[in-house]
């Protein structure tokens, strides 16, 4: 079956539902402090699949990958860097084998904590990881790359021109903002969200948005900034269940199902194409918004 893009469907007027979070869910499946997530991709590729596939069944309408720590930097922290494309590759057939073809991979790149400003990295040496890892997940089956959680521009760029040259896969970019001391939203970089669609659309972006870092109260008032900026391009909302609280040494995220769900409606007028949960977001999360996206 052929896919249409995902960028044709939102413009053709459909609210599209993409999944929750992945690392909540991993930890509750087992995974260890310390322990790589990618490489349960190669280890445990069952727990991933049923990870993947209850965001499926849950109603998602697109998939994302255990890849978001895939790149050969974060790799090189567990010993595992000259993998990294074998451990991408089989990230995205996990999700691909759930997604079916009647759904979409969105597969996850994120930051490398590597900062060029600092002096860590090239940008040739960036640009070459994410290559690297784009590549590999273009080839397990990925149909977009989904570059999320960033907040430096330079390395946000590089990652999108390295999809963009190597991959056929639509290119989706969120950053992560928060709100300052002033009440204004920027990234840990100090980008705003108007500041960032230029940026994003410049380096060939074809979907922005946002992710974690906020519930949706907060992604309402960023959406409605960036939608200052486009009145065209697709945008992405993946909001925390809430802002956290530490509870007996554990974050604990607050809203239910249903507390996300009743915000759904502003988040949409807001101007958001593309809907769906991070950090302690669940299943149970994703079908209460698929009830209210239809």
């Amino acid at each position: 079956m052929n896919r249409p893009q995902i960028t044709e469907t939102v413009k053709n007027g459909k609210t599209l539902l993409s999944d929750g979070a992945w690392g909540t869910f991993l930890h509750k499946s087992g995974l260890q402090p310390g322990e790589c997530p990618e490489l349960w991709n190669m280890d445990k590729p069952q727990a991933v699949l049923d990870i993947a596939q209850s965001y499926i069944d849950a109603g998602s309408d697109m998939i994302e990958t255990n890849s978001f720590g895939g790149s050969s930097f974060k790799l090189a922290h567990y010993g595992l860097a000259d993998k990294a494309a074998e451990i991408n590759e089989a990230a995205a057939r996990i999700s691909r084998q759930a997604a079916g073809d009647g759904k979409w991979v969105i597969a996850s790149v994120g930051p490398t904590d590597k900062m060029i400003l600092m002096g860590d990295v090239t940008e040739e040496e960036l640009y070459n990881a994410f290559k690297e890892q784009v590549t590999a997940l273009a080839r397990g089956g990925a149909d977009a790359i989904c570059i999320e959680t960033m907040s430096a521009i330079d390395e946000t760029t590089l990652a999108i021109r390295a999809a963009r040259e190597n991959t056929d896969c639509e290119v989706i970019c969120t950053l992560t903002f928060e709100k300052t001391a002033k009440g204004e939203y920027r990234t840990m970089m100090g980008v705003s969200p108007e500041g960032a669609v230029k940026s994003l659309q410049e380096a060939g972006a074809n979907i922005i948005g946002t992710n974690c870092g906020n519930g949706i109260e907060g992604m309402i008032q960023i959406v409605k900034e960036m939608r200052t900026a486009t009145s065209e391009m697709p945008i992405m909302v993946q909001a925390n269940a809430g802002l956290p609280k530490i509870i007996e040494g554990h974050n604990i995220f607050p809203e239910s199902p249903d507390d996300m769900a009743r915000q759904i409606p502003a988040l949409i007028q807001a101007g958001a194409n593309i809907i769906g949960g991070c950090c302690g977001t669940t299943p149970d999360h994703i079908r209460a918004i698929k009830q209210i996206i239809g």
